[in-house]
């Protein structure tokens, strides 16, 4: 699980809720089941009209890779990269082949598997690049998903505000005002609900998975330099240490970490090993 994103989605919660409890004198008036379907039913309905049926479905198995602790594996993909360069500079042709076969990433694979081919290197970049620029559209567009229903459940919780309103003004002509109770209720409660899911919700799993792309985008770059240093011929240590120097000013532009501050990387058998056992980033 990823901890920043339970602590927070939690934290927000239980601070809702403890503010409710010491400011109510009754709670349950917080609970109103035709607001929450009136904000609920509209972005859903709004948020089916946006995007196709199959982009709305992948919102539930989107949020799920949100609560996921999800590991890169970087140093992983140096270790390959570089071992290949090493067998490729022993001009061990089979061998290197028969690695690169067996390689998880399927980013790595395909440009490793073209510099053995002997395709020219401009050739590799562009498939390479449109790639990325493919896994950057598609996840994206995930993201944006989130943020138009961030976008459309305040909106309907006005709407949720006006109805209320509309009824309550009717019932104003008669004698029975717990009716004009329960109507205010509704317009006051289906913005609050609006707004925590929008920002509590909806937002923040928008900002998370964007941050996820980035983070995505920058590992597969590195792979890209990497497969280019080969392709160009240069010496394992070569390759080795220019990935090595990408991860530090990847790691200090991406999570905002200085690069002299960087903590060292996991052991590489751990790190393959726990990979085994992970899917690495997809492009397809």
């Amino acid at each position: 699980m990823n901890p920043s994103t339970v602590i927070g989605m939690l934290g927000g919660i239980a601070l809702l809720v403890l503010s409710v409890i010491a400011t109510a004198k009754d709670a349950s008036v917080f609970i109103n089941w035709p607001g929450l379907l009136i904000v609920l039913g509209g972005t859903v309905a709004a948020t089916l009209m946006s995007f196709p049926l199959r982009e709305v479905l992948r919102v539930f198995k989107v949020f799920v890779i949100v609560l996921r602790n999800e590991r890169l594996y970087e140093k992983a993909d140096i270790d390959e990269i570089v071992g290949i360069a090493q067998l490729l500079y022993q001009n061990k042709v089979l061998q290197a082949e028969d690695v690169i076969s067996n390689l998880r990433n399927p980013f790595l694979r395909t440009g490793l598997q073209l510099v053995v081919d002997g395709v020219p290197v401009e050739d590799i970049l562009n498939l390479l690049q449109w790639r990325i620029t493919r896994l950057k559209a598609r996840e994206y567009a995930e993201a944006q998903v989130y943020r138009v229903m961030g976008g459309y459940a305040p909106a309907f919780g006005m709407v949720g505000t006006l109805l209320g309103l509309v009824n309550m003004l009717y019932d104003m002509g008669g004698d029975d005002f717990a009716n004009i109770g329960v109507n205010m209720a509704v317009a006051l409660i289906t913005t609050f609900y609006g707004i925590v899911l929008a920002n509590l919700i909806f937002k923040p799993i928008a900002v998370k998975l964007e941050r996820r792309t980035e983070q995505r985008v920058a590992l597969l770059s590195m792979v890209m330099e990497g497969v280019v240093l080969i392709s160009e011929k240069r010496t394992p240590s070569f390759v080795r240490e220019t990935l090595l120097s990408f991860i530090a000013h990847y790691k200090d532009e991406v999570r905002g970490t200085a690069a002299a501050d960087v903590p060292p990387v996991d052991d590489p058998k751990t790190e393959t090993a726990d990979r085994a056992k992970a899917d690495p980033p997809k492009t397809d």
